[in-house]
């Protein structure tokens, strides 16, 4: 991939996460239920922020989701309102700022090995998964070191509610999200030959 590819990728990548940080994940019930013409939707609890993450780095690779994760951190600390809760340098003492961070390893992952192999449809849902796997270790590592630093925001919660609030109650919903771009990445990337 071009330089010049991989810095459009970084751009949309960019892009893409800040506005599905603002973009609430949810599903729509499955036809064959459907009461009278009437659509219901369940909401995932997240936001497709993560989506956007390793959909970038299934298709822009590794250098590319990196750099977009830089930018959107950067650009976050710098007051600029594009974090879930507003942006600026005190960002860091946020609970959920360690999940952030964990995009930067967490895209590195996906995108090195979405490009290692022809693209497959299972590979691809591995990938994601393991930059999932990476997004959550690195935010429960920053969880443990704030709790013991003493670096709450003004939330008081425990350890072991922060842990499950972050982490365990938006698992599913990110695991729903990284199946529906693994299938959307792999039909892209074989529209687009690469």
């Amino acid at each position: 991939m071009t330089i010049t590819i991989e810095l459009l990728w970084a751009i949309a990548g960019l892009l893409l996460t800040i506005a599905a940080t603002f973009l609430p994940a949810s599903f729509a019930s499955p036809v064959w239920i459907w009461e009278q013409q009437e659509v219901k939707t369940f909401s995932l609890e997240v936001t497709y922020q993560v989506g956007a993450v390793f959909f970038v780095g299934c298709l822009g690779g590794k250098n590319a989701a990196v750099i977009s994760q830089i930018a959107y951190i950067f650009l976050g600390l710098t007051l600029l309102p594009v974090f879930t809760h507003g942006g600026g340098i005190d960002y860091f003492r946020e609970p959920s700022f360690g999940y952030l961070l964990g995009f930067i390893p967490g895209a590195w992952i996906c995108g090195n090995l979405a490009f290692q192999t022809d693209p497959k449809l299972e590979l691809l849902a591995f990938n994601c998964l393991c930059g999932l796997f990476t997004v959550h270790l690195t935010g429960l590592a920053y969880l443990i070191i704030i709790y013991i630093l003493g670096w709450k925001s003004i939330e008081s919660l425990s350890l072991f509610d922060a842990i499950f609030r972050y982490s365990i109650v938006s698992l599913p919903g990110h695991l729903g999200i990284i199946c529906a771009v693994a299938v959307i990445a792999y039909f892209l990337r074989r529209l687009l030959f690469y």
